[in-house]
């Protein structure tokens, strides 16, 4: 079942419109390559930049098998940024936004992963593709305070912050304030994916969200912030208040779609004429399996 799932998301994929087949051959190579060689391996990814994939990281290689997993909030963030803007990737994980941002010609990244041995693949994505002074990558948390938390380990792209009495693996991190870690620095685009933890995130950056340029916030809202007894609801209200709304992305029309508060990323814009110009105006960036 969960091989038929996989299948029918890279069959369905917009990216692969016109390479259905091309993409289970990726698919079919990667199930094979993984069984007979140890180690990761490095993959093709946007522009010429390559990314580490091991068994398990369904983002890294979703990547390779669709050109980008998550096609409309990569899309946005490749057609957003331009030279010397900076992009803050919180919740970095191995590194797939941060990767595909740098990228785009002169951006700029703070990349943000707490857990040390994901941080550990991170490191090794950079220093495949040797992106230099371009990019900060930080081993710590973020929330709305300086101290430390404990998060969970092991359990890939859903670790979190440890709530009272669970009882899990764990590791204490240090994490601080994401208005501290930015100093007077101003992101245009900030990337948000801290599986329940963004309320915290988001009380940390009063000064940054309140700055006027910064145009646009990705952010998971699912409901995991209910761990922490957080509403989605209250997610979107802190935008709404920094004169945010929620918007979806369309990479192929290159425009900007209101959406509702349903569950999933959401783009969260509060220029919407400079996003919106600066979108219909970006490159095209070539992908694995074509370009967008």
């Amino acid at each position: 079942m969960r091989l038929y799932r996989l299948l029918s998301f890279v069959w369905n994929h917009p990216l692969n419109a016109n390479g259905k087949w091309a993409a289970i051959g990726r698919v079919a190579r990667w199930q094979l390559a993984s069984r007979l060689m140890e180690g990761p391996v490095a993959f093709p990814y946007v522009e010429g930049t390559r990314l580490f994939a091991s068994r398990g990281m369904t983002g890294a290689t979703g990547n390779w098998y669709c050109g980008l997993h998550e096609l409309n909030d990569m899309a946005f963030v490749l057609h957003l940024l331009r030279e010397d803007d900076l992009f803050v990737d919180v919740g970095a994980n191995i590194g797939s936004y941060t990767i595909m941002a740098l990228s785009g010609e002169g951006v700029r990244v703070t990349s943000i992963e707490p857990i040390p041995e994901t941080f550990a693949h991170l490191e090794r994505n950079l220093a495949l593709n040797g992106f230099g002074k371009r990019v900060n990558a930080c081993c710590l948390g973020l929330s709305d305070h300086v101290s430390s938390l404990r998060f969970t380990v092991g359990l890939g792209c859903v670790n979190h912050v440890v709530t009272k009495g669970e009882d899990v693996a764990s590791v204490e991190v240090t994490v601080t304030t994401l208005d501290s870690l930015v100093g007077s620095d101003v992101p245009t685009l900030i990337k948000i994916d801290v599986e329940g933890h963004e309320r915290a995130v988001l009380r940390g950056a009063t000064r940054t969200l309140a700055d006027r340029r910064l145009l646009a916030v990705i952010m998971e809202i699912n409901g995991s912030g209910a761990r922490y007894g957080v509403d989605d609801n209250e997610l979107v209200d802190v935008m709404r208040d920094n004169k945010f709304s929620p918007y979806g992305y369309d990479p192929f029309a290159r425009a900007l779609i209101k959406a509702d508060r349903s569950g999933g990323n959401m783009i969260f814009v509060r220029d919407v004429e400079a996003v919106s110009r600066r979108v219909s105006t970006a490159r095209r960036f070539r992908l694995v399996n074509g370009e967008i």
